[in-house]
Formats: structure tokens, C-alpha cells, sequence
């Protein structure tokens, strides 16, 4: 047992480096590549201070982070979502929680005037309302991860076409931004914007990394978890209010950016070997692959940067359709 757990605990610490130097890698394209290249030498210069450029610490710096900090936020959302319903389906953007922190902004936009603050409560109200209803429903005759999943998955479908008519009422303008905002996109993002959400999020993962351990007895059992003094209400409570937190704060900067939350996890679950859904291979693998789909989204139309949400989506589509073949052919 301690043998296989060595061997585990290496390959996560493996997994950990070789990640941490894709961010680094796909950090520092990123900071490279735009409509004139920038040197690997010119981009160290910059950072160091000992050269300015605009582009270079304004404009690109600002969309790599939030590459990396929003990808890191929806593959913990995913993670925490996938462990409390115990389903690889289990996550924010399958089971509505995307698309009522949408339908908040879209509140904020059409309603009020769509400023940043508005955007982000909206965001969130939205999401936990969304969240609350899920959760609730799937309380009937006890609490149920596969119901939990059905319940979120019907209540997607009607909060989108609750989002499509918001957008069919608004003002012609405004539903064009509101139609092309949620496709999730990272063009634009600068510093002003990523203050307060990063600040937000630093807090939400460090209340989680308290609980890591907590949310894993649950993802055995409630038994198991009951019997090692796990509070599974509180625990779970916690778990919804930070995976909302999480996906209503990205939402509210950059629009719902899909299907980052559902792939991340497994594919950092798969990858370290891990028997449950472990934060840190889930927050790093968010991280490449938001990083990843936004430079394949700056290049595929280059002059014209795609949405991110548009790569993302088709990368997780393709993923979507083999999770589902594989659990088909399991059952």
C-alpha cells in the first residue's frame, strides 16, 4: 500500500513539474507571439524592467495571466463539482452553473448599465441562484450525485433558452455584445480588469486547499466520510459557494468559457494516476489548456483573434464525445 502510494505521490510530483513548465512555456509564446514578434531576450528585458513596451507588459501580459489564473479557477470548479456528484459529467458548465452566472451579466447588460462591478455580483447572484435550485432538487429522498447531474442538465437547458430570449428582447447593439461576449473571450483583458477577480480567486483556493483533504473522504462515501468526522453538509455547502465563486468570477471578466471545467480534472486525474479528482493536476491542466486554446484562438484567424470560448469548445466537444462513448461502453 505505502509502495503504491509512493509511486502515485511521484508521478503527481512529476505531473506537477512537467506542467508548471508547459505554463511557463506557453507563458512565454504568449508574451512572444502577436501582431509583430517579440524575442524570448526583449520579453525577459521587459519583465526585468531594464526595456519598456507597451504591448509587451500591457497588452499581452495581462491576457497570459488571466490564461493562466482563469484556467486554474475553472479546473478547480470542475474538480469540486466532479467530486461532489462523484460523475465526470459533473461539471459547472454541463450542469447550468455557467449559464446562470450568464444569465446575471446578461441582467447587468440589459437591465442596469453592464458596468464591471455589475457585471461581476450579477455574475455570481446568478450562478449561486442557479446552484441553490440544483442543489435543492436534488435533496429530494437524499442527496444524489447522478441526480444532481440530471436535475443540472435540465436546468441548463431551460436557463439557456432563458438567456436567448434576454438576448432577443435587448436593444439591437446590446444584444450583439451580449451574443458575442458569451463566447468566452480573453481579447481586451487588461490590468484593470484582473485586479479584484484574481484576488477573489486566490481566496477561494486557498479556503479550498484547507478542505482538499475533507472533500476527498467525501468523493469515498458519505459513510467513510461520517466516520472520519466529516461534515458533509458544511463540507458540500463550501464546496458549491467556492465552485460558483470560481466560474461566476471568470464568467464575469471574460464570459462562460466552456467545457475547461469538465476536461481539466479527468485529464489531470488521468494523467497523475489518482483515484479521485485532485486539485492540483485539475488547476494546472485548467491552466495549459486555457492557455493553449487562447494561442490556438490568437493564430487560427491571425490578424483576427477567435474568442477563446470557440477553440474550447471544439477541443471539448471532441473530448465530450469520447467521455461518453467510454462510459456507454463501461455500462
Amino acid at each position: 500500500m505505502n509502495v503504491l502510494k509512493f509511486h502515485v505521490e511521484r508521478r503527481t510530483a512529476v505531473l506537477v513539474v512537467v506542467l508548471v513548465a508547459l505554463m511557463l512555456g506557453l507563458g512565454l509564446l504568449g508574451l512572444c507571439y502577436g501582431a509583430s514578434w517579440s524575442s524570448p531576450s526583449r520579453v525577459f528585458a521587459v519583465l526585468t524592467g531594464s526595456e519598456h513596451s507597451v504591448v509587451i507588459r500591457d497588452w499581452r501580459l495581462p491576457r497570459v495571466l488571466a490564461g493562466l489564473v482563469f484556467g486554474a479557477a475553472l479546473g478547480v470548479a470542475g474538480a469540486i463539482f466532479q467530486n461532489l456528484t462523484r460523475n465526470p459529467m459533473g461539471s459547472p458548465d454541463v450542469i447550468g452553473l455557467d449559464a446562470g452566472a450568464y444569465t446575471g451579466a446578461l441582467v447587468a447588460i440589459t437591465v442596469l448599465s453592464g458596468t464591471s462591478a455589475q457585471l461581476a455580483v450579477g455574475s455570481v447572484l446568478g450562478g449561486l441562484i442557479v446552484a441553490a435550485a440544483i442543489y435543492l432538487l436534488s435533496l429530494e429522498h437524499g442527496f444524489s450525485g447522478l441526480r444532481l447531474v440530471v436535475i443540472g442538465i435540465a436546468i441548463n437547458a431551460m436557463v439557456t433558452a432563458i438567456n436567448s430570449w434576454i438576448v432577443l428582447r435587448a436593444e439591437l447593439e446590446v444584444a450583439i455584445a451580449a451574443v458575442g461576449w458569451s463566447a468566452g473571450s480573453l481579447n481586451g483583458v487588461g490590468w484593470d480588469d484582473l485586479g479584484i477577480p484574481f484576488t477573489v480567486i486566490a481566496v477561494l483556493l486557498m479556503l479550498m486547499t484547507t478542505r482538499a483533504h475533507a472533500m476527498h473522504q467525501a468523493a469515498l462515501g458519505d459513510p467513510i466520510a461520517v466516520t472520519t468526522g466529516v461534515g458533509l453538509d458544511r463540507l458540500r455547502l463550501l464546496m458549491v459557494l467556492v465552485g460558483v465563486g470560481c466560474t461566476a468570477t471568470v464568467t464575469a471578466v471574460a464570459g462562460p468559457i466552456a467545457f475547461i471545467a469538465l476536461a481539466a480534472p479527468q485529464i489531470g486525474r488521468r494523467l497523475a494516476g489518482a483515484a479521485g479528482v485532485p486539485l492540483l493536476p485539475a488547476a494546472l491542466t485548467g491552466a495549459v489548456l486555457l492557455q493553449g486554446a487562447d494561442l490556438l484562438a490568437q493564430m487560427l484567424l491571425a490578424p483576427v483573434a477567435l474568442p477563446v470560448g470557440v477553440v474550447s469548445t471544439a477541443i471539448g466537444g471532441c473530448y465530450l464525445i469520447w467521455l461518453l462513448t467510454k462510459e456507454v461502453r463501461r455500462a
